[in-house]
């Protein structure tokens, strides 16, 4: 009882103290957790693994400089011409740029995207911009093949990637429906052209965007790295570099850095780090596991609760499909999407998801408005997965 206890108190201590920091949500909620489940010495030597660990330390840096690629766009231009140049709409523009980026996921990207999505829907809420970048970048990831969370999780269980796409399609399908009348159905799709069209100012903001991902994911499939994150600054950094040189106007630096305080992303990915690295040696996720319900129910729901509570994939799926074959012995592809869609959906929503967070955080808005605005489409994907149990 006292390990649930803490884990409740934990995730509602991220919830209230994010509304004046994330970073010190995240680490609270961490201190909370592991101080009423484990020793203080195993506490301690959590977070300073966690801020000595260099692959952390690099990706904070490479996330504390990706806001300073959007906020040198946006003062330069080179957002506007984006828009103007892609002639598709508002509500493709909020659905494309997303998810254009998030095709070469990259740790912390979503704020790639988020500075575009506020420029087409500046008239939203911050709940509703901060839905539209999370729910349709995640999209695509959820079918992508070359997905590294979809690849462990397909090899935990024997099967390929391809084995499972086809049921996973249909749960993207369904994803897509539910986000377009949730989020944008009601967002005029009239996006007024300032100029004519300029395929010079249509490339030169997409090769700024996605020079990053794409170094990132280059580097990773060609090297193998000590420290991954090494990629991902070096995709940033070049991206900056770029957005720099590109500029048509001199850049005020002060000015940019002011309004886009980068250092509190990086601070984010420590907090996140900390509250994750407590919960992976806390008994939490081994209570979850021994809960005494039929094996399906308990994947579906259990993943669903170890996704929302690491914003993670793999570390659910790692715990979660082993469980299911020691207790059923096989699995069909249709069960296998039905647990993953399940562990992807509390993921997507996570307080501790890094894209949520940062992103939450680029908007301004809260994280319990954001997950209100998620809350119903997911219950309805939930609903469906419930169902489908029972009946399959």
């Amino acid at each position: 009882m006292k390990v649930w206890v803490a884990f409740v108190l934990s995730i509602a201590s991220i919830f209230i103290i994010s509304r004046r920091s994330f970073p010190l949500a995240l680490v609270v909620g961490g201190l909370i957790l592991g101080l009423l489940t484990i020793t203080p010495i195993k506490v301690c030597t959590q977070i300073v693994d966690t801020v000595t660990n260099v692959d952390i330390l690099l990706l904070a840096i490479a996330v504390s400089v990706i806001p300073l690629i959007g906020g040198i766009m946006e003062y330069s231009g080179e957002l506007d011409l984006l828009l103007n140049n892609l002639r598709i709409g508002k509500r493709g523009l909020l659905i494309l740029v997303p998810a254009l980026v998030g095709m070469l996921p990259m740790p912390g990207g979503a704020l790639l995207s988020a500075p575009m999505v506020q420029k087409v829907a500046s008239e939203e809420g911050g709940e509703l911009k901060t839905a539209i970048n999370i729910w349709f970048r995640h999209l695509l990831i959820l079918i992508y093949p070359l997905s590294a969370a979809l690849i462990a999780a397909t090899k935990i269980v024997g099967f390929t990637v391809y084995d499972v796409l086809p049921y996973l399609l249909v749960w993207f399908v369904l994803a897509f429906v539910l986000g377009y009348l949730f989020f944008l159905v009601k967002i005029s799709d009239k996006l007024t052209h300032k100029s004519d069209f300029s395929l010079r100012g249509l490339l030169i903001p997409i090769s700024i965007l996605m020079v990053a991902p794409v170094i990132d994911f280059a580097i990773q499939r060609a090297f193998s790295l000590k420290y991954k994150s090494i990629s991902t600054l070096i995709g940033v950094l070049m991206s900056l570099i770029l957005a720099v040189r590109l500029s048509p106007k001199r850049i005020n630096y002060r000015k940019i850095i002011t309004k886009m305080r980068p250092w509190e992303f990086g601070a984010i990915i420590l907090g996140m780090f900390i509250f994750f690295n407590i919960f992976k040696v806390s008994p939490i996720a081994d209570r979850i596991a021994g809960i005494e319900v039929s094996p399906i129910t308990l994947s579906i729901w259990g993943g669903f609760l170890l996704g929302f509570a690491t914003g993670r994939v793999q570390l659910p799926a790692s715990i979660i499909l082993p469980i299911y074959l020691t207790k059923s012995g096989n699995m069909s592809g249709f069960v296998f999407s039905l647990i993953y869609v399940s562990i992807f959906f509390g993921y997507v929503i996570s307080p501790v998801h890094p894209c949520v967070a940062i992103t939450v955080s680029y908007f301004k808005t809260s994280m319990m408005g954001f997950i209100k605005k998620c809350i119903l489409p997911v219950a309805i994907i939930m609903l469906i997965v419930v169902i489908l149990t029972y009946i399959h």
